[in-house]
């Protein structure tokens, strides 16, 4: 066994290159066997895992429960670069060259001579940019298919709405969602009904890109909200010695206006 003493770490913990000297050390060859050992698809599930961590952080507006978990979230991406660096597939390097070169040639009114005076103009000059890039690609390619379904759903109709294919208002598609429940009311078979369901979700998620709502982050709001209210229910049933599968739709109503009136009392 060697004697020698590893190299020494940087001594700031606040520096980027401290950060990436432990990643290193962790995959070196007298380094961590578990970390070693990780693939790319062997930390898919933990990136996932700690953005939507990340998310719920940046719900609660706890900072720093923010910081913390970006610091995950920038774990996993630095744990990626390590083992496409062990692996001879790419660099810390080419990383960095990438995403810099992109966001330079992306920003021409910063690093350039061209002028943006407002955000709805760098938006449309970044989707010029992407395109002219890559002329014969479909702007619907690069939406991953791993996103959740909503967010999907708004992000492609966001791209094929910057390239004019949208209803002129908000008009549009509010008689279209009313004439996509008609026809879910309508339906007759299971498949019909799905089919006819996904439309209004998707009219939906249309509505609130259209009124600058992030549908995918209003229901995450909405699921927390019945978390909460339901969880009032519970706890007022079981005080109370009731059985919520043998109460009535009205004393159930009752507890449940309860629970928003209560929720509304602490705002």
């Amino acid at each position: 066994m060697s004697n020698s003493k590893p190299d020494q770490l940087p001594e700031d913990l606040r520096q980027f290159d401290t950060l990436e000297a432990i990643i290193r050390r962790l995959h070196g060859p007298e380094g961590c066997p578990w970390d070693q050992e990780q693939t790319h698809e062997s930390l898919r599930h933990h990136l996932l895992e700690e953005s939507y961590e990340l998310l719920e952080a940046i719900d609660s507006e706890q900072t720093d429960a923010i910081a913390e978990e970006l610091g995950d979230v920038l774990l996993q991406v630095l744990m990626h670069a390590a083992i496409g660096e062990r692996l001879g597939e790419f660099t810390f390097g080419d990383i960095y060259s990438g995403i810099a070169t992109k966001l330079i040639a992306r920003h021409p009114h910063v690093f350039a001579e061209e002028e943006a005076e407002t955000a709805e103009d760098v938006r449309n000059s970044w989707e010029k940019l992407k395109q002219k890039e890559r002329p014969n690609r479909s702007r619907l390619e690069g939406v991953p298919s791993t996103l959740p379904a909503l967010a999907e759903s708004q992000t492609i109709q966001g791209r094929a709405q910057r390239a004019g294919f949208d209803w002129p208002d908000i008009q549009g598609p509010l008689e279209k969602l009313s004439e996509e429940i008609t026809e879910l009311a309508l339906a007759d078979t299971k498949k019909e009904r799905e089919e006819e369901f996904g439309d209004i979700l998707f009219v939906i998620a249309n509505i609130g890109a259209k009124m600058g709502i992030d549908s995918e982050q209003a229901l995450r709001r909405a699921n927390s909200k019945f978390r909460r209210r339901f969880g009032l229910l519970e706890q007022w049933a079981t005080e109370q010695s009731l059985n919520l599968t043998e109460m009535e739709i009205t004393a159930l109503d009752q507890l449940w206006e309860r629970a928003k009136a209560s929720e509304r009392a602490e705002l």
